[in-house]
């Protein structure tokens, strides 16, 4: 079970700093970027995760992580130490998903996500990010995925709000309309 009050308190305090510091866009990116590495590499979460290594043989691959990666932000690089040495690594995802979250709340961001039959023209993706701005009245970022079952048509959940425009639910409120009739 994830603690999630242990992630809020890591995020907000790497937010407060990367804020300070007028870096929280870049800090996002690299902590999503060792989340990625961290979620795609068995041998690297094993080392991160298991008690067998060492917290010196964890920070020895911690430093290298950030070394690969490029030139890290001083706040998420102090971040990632402070983790290793408490030994709560496995916070980093949460950390990570928390981050973005309050990172977007700030900047008056909201994340959405645009399911379609078939992958959306980016002029027609465009327009549709334009509409649900105008619904929302935040800056919206959406990620856009294909779904064939939804047969034509575009559903979006932007927030915790669903708009759904497929034509499968318009189906299925035909379908329920017809019994209630008769």
């Amino acid at each position: 079970m994830v603690n999630v009050s242990i992630a809020r308190r890591y995020a907000r305090a790497l937010l407060d700093v990367a804020a300070e510091a007028n870096r929280t866009d870049a800090v996002a990116d690299q902590l999503a970027s060792f989340v990625r590495a961290f979620e795609q590499s068995r041998e690297l979460s094993d080392v991160l995760l298991n008690p067998a290594y060492t917290r010196g043989q964890r920070s020895q691959v911690v430093e290298a992580l950030m070394k690969v990666m490029g030139t890290v932000e001083p706040a998420l690089a102090n971040t990632l130490r402070l983790l290793v040495d408490r030994n709560r690594l496995i916070y980093v995802p949460d950390i990570a998903r928390v981050f973005r979250d309050m990172a977007d709340a700030r900047a008056g961001r909201v994340r959405g996500q645009v399911t379609s039959a078939t992958k959306l023209a980016p002029d027609a993706l465009d327009q549709l990010r334009k509409s649900l701005q105008q619904l929302t009245q935040r800056d919206v970022i959406l990620e856009s995925r294909e779904d064939p079952s939804l047969l034509g048509g575009v559903s979006a959940q932007v927030g915790s709000v669903l708009y759904d425009g497929s034509l499968r639910t318009q189906l299925e409120q035909m379908r329920r309309q017809l019994k209630q009739n008769a």
